[in-house]
């Protein structure tokens, strides 16, 4: 889903600027690198509670709508993925 795919750009964003790998993140807000991952690419939709989205809100020191918020420029190359990888299948 395409907003699951923004929040895990989001997060790997801000993981970046703050200098810290997924690994470091992840011990951080206590779970495990493999879900971070997941999250980051936007895998883990089932299970994402808002919790979750805190912690690593927190952990990355921003705001929760940072993560949320998402441009009109931002959810146009969204889709353009999204797009292409349909198209691959």
């Amino acid at each position: 889903m395409l907003l699951y795919r923004q929040i895990g750009a989001k997060i790997a964003y801000y993981r970046t600027l703050e200098g810290m790998s997924q690994e470091d993140l992840a011990r951080k807000i206590a779970i495990s690198k493999s879900t971070l991952s997941k999250i980051e690419r936007g895998k883990y939709n089932s299970g994402l509670s808002i919790a979750t989205l805190l912690n690593i809100a927190d952990g990355l020191k921003v705001e929760l709508y940072s993560l949320l918020l998402c441009t009109q420029e931002e959810l146009r190359v969204l889709r353009a993925q999204a797009e292409r990888e349909k198209t691959k299948r």
